[in-house]
């Protein structure tokens, strides 16, 4: 009788000199979840706005702690989340899984691990941007995340984000 053995996954912290891991990730993922979506001229300047190693390194400072997930020792995908205020609400800032690997339960281990941690800080709440013509809105909400409005964000050189703002409460544990 043959056992069914998933894969070994592993979710650890990026410290700022491991940063390169998420955009080469970034710059398999990035570029394939959005081209149905937008523009390849915007998604080339959200790459540019997020996925530099300069500005992978401005957020890491400001607080964004990244978390990478690896299936069997191979970087599969990361997320990245801070504090937003003093009354325990967080932001999950990116969240993105190798197409190759979607549907593996890898997004879910990362965001479970997330609200983990965020819980573990005292965090009651867990928001989230995600464009409203992605099909990762039903993922959120099959993780109990909810929409809380709508949001049209410039983020200049005329482009804009047209998002849900969904977010999901957390048990705090601190």
């Amino acid at each position: 009788m043959m056992e069914s053995v998933s894969p070994a996954l592993e979710v650890r912290h990026l410290s700022k000199e491991e940063l390169w891991q998420v955009r080469e990730l970034a710059l398999q993922i990035f570029p394939v979840t959005y081209q149905e979506i937008v523009e390849p001229e915007q998604i080339d300047y959200m790459m540019d706005l997020f996925y530099t190693p300069e500005n992978l390194r401005k957020q890491y400072e400001s607080g964004q702690t990244f978390l990478i997930i690896y299936t069997e020792g191979k970087p599969s995908g990361y997320a990245s989340y801070t504090p937003l205020n003093e009354n325990g609400e967080y932001k999950l800032n990116k969240i993105y899984v190798d197409t190759r690997q979607q549907g593996k339960g890898l997004g879910k281990n990362l965001i479970n691990e997330v609200i983990s941690l965020v819980g573990n800080a005292g965090g009651k709440s867990l928001q989230l941007n995600v464009n409203r013509f992605n099909k990762a809105v039903g993922f959120y909400k099959s993780m109990g995340f909810v929409i809380k409005k709508e949001e049209l964000l410039d983020i200049g050189k005329g482009y804009f984000m047209d998002d849900y703002v969904m977010e999901i409460s957390i048990q705090s544990k601190a």
